[in-house]
């Protein structure tokens, strides 16, 4: 990692921070990172005596996820394979929240439909947070759906069905359908750096052009899974203002039947690059490697006179794997 910074890192923190201070603080937190304590997503209940050194709790941690003190190795933990929990960084833990306001507005929850879920972070947390009847995780890239399927299996998630394909695909078989959806979108990575990880290219106009287009290809599609009245939830691991705060704000010009949703728990997290509620961890925080979060209400009508549709079982064609095989 260089010591100084690059003529598009320091481009982009000028986008971001309209103070000299805090462009500062950002460049240093990716050009020389420090440790974020690990956190832990609790699948089973809390043993009486915890096994690790707990770190104090932030404002919006909901109390199935525990921080960890920095010397802590949970994956190392024979708790860990028994799929007692699921390790993560704060920052998932963060862009999963506005889920926590579901449990409220939403509390019966028939479908969850995961877009983007390898390897299961989001997945998981909206399996613990909102109870749904049925778990769908789809995940594009083969490869890596191993992975999803195996924490998925250590967690006992039940019940729950892992697909593969593309979201173009997805959409007009699970049309109107989901309760909730949710795009961790595919993206230029940037906050990885932050976690001392090198990503080539990241900054790059290109780059970033190329995984806006596909985030705005996949929002076009998830909104046609969102039943009404249902809710998305859109989440990004990266910085630059065109994949987050840019591509809502595109989704909205051309969605206009969904809005941004308030989370109070987020309240003092707020962007300050949309005018709407969206939401950003900054990696100088001292609590993550950075993450943006928005949660996105369908307010087309719903129609109470008509049944519910069941759901159908043409996205079975695309399933690899399932709980209740």
């Amino acid at each position: 990692m260089p010591n100084s910074p690059s003529r598009l890192l320091q481009t982009l923190s000028q986008n971001l921070f309209p103070k000299l201070p805090d462009q500062e603080q950002f460049i240093q937190a990716l050009l020389q990172p420090q440790p974020y304590p690990p956190a832990i997503l609790w699948i089973q209940p809390k043993p009486a005596v915890l096994p690790f050194a707990i770190a104090p709790a932030v404002a919006w941690q909901p109390s199935f996820v525990d921080r960890l003190s920095l010397e802590s190795k949970p994956g190392k933990h024979p708790l860990h394979d028994q799929g007692a929990y699921y390790c993560l960084d704060l920052s998932s833990v963060f862009a999963a929240v506005p889920l926590m306001e579901l449990a409220a507005k939403a509390p019966k929850t028939n479908l969850v439909v995961d877009l983007c879920a390898a390897p299961g972070g989001k997945s998981l947390f909206a399996w613990r947070s909102i109870q749904p009847d049925l778990l769908l995780c789809n995940e594009v890239i083969g490869k890596r759906l191993g992975m999803l399927i195996s924490n998925l299996k250590r967690c006992q998630v039940d019940p729950v069905a892992v697909l593969h394909g593309d979201v173009a695909t997805l959409a007009p078989v699970l049309c109107q359908s989901a309760d909730v959806v949710i795009v961790d979108a595919p993206c230029s990575g940037q906050s990885l750096l932050a976690k001392r990880t090198k990503v080539e290219g990241c900054f790059h106009p290109v780059t970033i052009r190329h995984n806006q287009r596909r985030q705005k290809r996949i929002l076009a599609a998830a909104a046609d899974l969102v039943a009404p009245q249902g809710w998305l939830l859109y989440s990004t691991c990266t910085f630059s203002k065109a994949e987050n705060e840019g591509a809502i704000a595109w989704f909205l010009s051309k969605f206009p039947q969904f809005q941004p949703q308030a989370v109070l728990a987020l309240k003092d997290w707020q962007s300050h690059l949309a005018p709407f509620p969206c939401y950003r961890l900054w990696p100088q925080s001292g609590l993550g490697a950075g993450a943006f979060t928005v949660l996105l209400h369908n307010s087309a009508p719903s129609e109470p006179e008509s049944e519910p549709q069941p759901l159908g079982t043409d996205w079975k064609r695309y399933q690899k794997w399932s709980s209740f095989d």
